[in-house]
């Protein structure tokens, strides 16, 4: 059989995933076939011709695509910052709103040299190792209480040694044990935590509701059980001026800040947005311990 122009069968997938109610039909189609092509998705424009049995892979693809199934569990992979994870079944899948407290917590690292740094709630490891490979310099540690998902965080962490990172220590644990890292307490530059957070009963899409494990995604009644630990747990591992950013739901832009600005030691309290425009990160600042006051003696006569 002849070959077959991709960009006509790309604008028939396009059309089937909009049907489907997919919410970015034509850039999932692209990422689709970039990834069965292994080209970049701004080279498909150099590949017109393809054979058919492509095409029939992309329809493939596409009709699991159309069904929900999330595109990072087709093509294999997710990205933050400069690293591609591996993910699939069992494990949440990384955000592209996780992508702004990313930044963020690197930036609060900027002038600080061998930062100690822990990832709550890791899931993937994905915010331990991007940081990681950010500052090759820092001493990053990455916490997971399920299994399933710690087995994915510790495939990427050995992936990323092969290729000459920085390693990440993993470690099984909950952020509810007081003790969690206690070798660690007073000692840490910056904790960031994605904690499940959607308050349970709360419509999500098919790709987050029959795929993503749902300890990853719900967070209790008002959805703040584990963000409750977290702020505790950071309060305590941080050094004077350490920083904390914690990920949340739209609907906690208030009692997120709240439960920071509650704990004495916590200041600089800020809520961050989404590209959106949605409350999506609360961050805050150890205080530093005051400074001994200088008692003057008067002089001995």
């Amino acid at each position: 059989m002849s070959r077959q122009p991709l960009r006509l069968a790309i604008l028939e997938a396009e059309r089937v995933l909009s049907s489907a109610g997919v919410a970015s039909p034509r850039t999932d189609v692209e990422l689709l076939a970039a990834h069965l092509l292994g080209v970049e998705r701004t080279k498909l424009m150099m590949v017109p011709l393809v054979d058919p049995a492509v095409v029939e892979a992309l329809q493939e693809l596409v009709r699991r695509r159309a069904a929900r199934v999330p595109l990072q569990h087709l093509t294999g992979t997710a990205t933050l910052g400069n690293v591609t994870l591996a993910v699939g079944p069992g494990v949440f899948v990384p955000r592209l709103e996780t992508e702004l407290l990313f930044e963020w917590g690197l930036a609060s690292l900027e002038g600080v040299d061998n930062p100690v740094v822990v990832d709550l709630c890791t899931g993937s490891g994905a915010l331990a190792l991007a940081l990681a490979n950010a500052r090759p310099d820092a001493a990053v540690h990455a916490v997971e209480k399920d299994a399933t998902a710690l087995s994915w965080a510790r495939r990427n962490a050995e992936e990323r040694v092969r290729s000459g990172d920085t390693p990440v220590r993993l470690y099984a644990g909950d952020v509810a044990e007081p003790t969690l890292l206690l070798e660690l307490e007073g000692l840490v530059d910056l904790v960031v935590c994605n904690p499940p957070y959607v308050p349970d009963g709360t419509p999500v899409p098919p790709e987050v509701g029959e795929h993503d494990p749902g300890e990853a995604v719900f967070g209790g009644r008002d959805g703040l059980d584990v963000v409750r630990h977290v702020v505790g747990c950071a309060a305590r591992l941080l050094r004077p001026d350490g920083y904390v950013a914690v990920e949340h739901d739209d609907t906690h832009g208030g009692s997120v800040p709240a439960l920071l600005s509650a704990r004495r030691v916590l200041t600089a309290v800020e809520e961050h947005t989404d590209l959106a425009g949605r409350p999506r990160f609360a961050t805050a600042r150890r205080t530093a311990p005051p400074r001994p006051r200088m008692v003057m003696h008067a002089p001995e006569r």
